[in-house]
């Protein structure tokens, strides 16, 4: 949750002259900054938490397939859902998550960026990965 010391922001740096963002603090959350090709995704959280179960994974991955549904169909969504549907195979009752899923997914996100960056579930799923070094 992002916080800051005032509670609200006026869009206003220091002297009101220069637009800001302040950001007082970050917990247990990944977020991103950008567009265009130029975004910055960060997760905050306890290091020592870095294992994620592949339940929540799995769960990151249909979120991020299920708002795809709502881009317009295309050669690069149609290779985006075949990609995402077969790491969603490989996540459903896994007890662990396979070596070499992460990168893959890792890969399928920046090959698809363009398309991706307007998802907040491609976010969520992004901090995810991050959290698993992937």
């Amino acid at each position: 949750m992002a916080t800051d010391d005032s509670g609200t922001g006026t869009g206003a740096g220091t002297g009101g002259s220069e637009p800001s963002v302040r950001i007082g603090g970050i917990t247990g959350s990944a977020f991103s900054i950008g567009g265009s090709n130029n975004t910055n995704t960060v997760h905050h959280g306890d290091p020592a938490a870095g294992a994620v179960a592949p339940e929540a994974l799995l769960e990151a991955v249909l979120e991020l397939r299920a708002a795809l549904v709502r881009l317009p169909r295309g050669a690069d969504r149609t290779a985006l859902d075949t990609e995402l549907d077969g790491v969603a195979e490989g996540l459903e009752g896994a007890a662990e998550i396979r070596p070499g899923l992460v990168t893959r997914l890792r890969g399928a996100l920046e090959r698809w960026a363009p398309l991706v960056e307007s998802v907040s579930a491609a976010t969520a799923l992004a901090g995810l990965l991050t959290s698993l070094g992937g």
